[in-house]
């Protein structure tokens, strides 16, 4: 496998609502699955969940 098709960009999008994302990467081996991470939503001011989109 190339480094692109392992470890491939997601963006995380805030559950909220507010359309704030952050961007990553995560390992398929691992992770095949979409991600969830629990990170801070500055549009609402708190930490919420964010949500792998594809």
């Amino acid at each position: 496998m190339t480094r692109n098709e392992l470890r491939p960009v997601v963006k995380l999008r805030s559950t909220a609502g507010t359309g704030f994302t952050y961007v990553t990467r995560k390992n398929r081996r691992n992770d095949p699955d979409r991600m969830t991470l629990r990170k801070y939503d500055p549009a609402v001011g708190r930490h919420v969940d964010f949500r792998e989109e594809r």
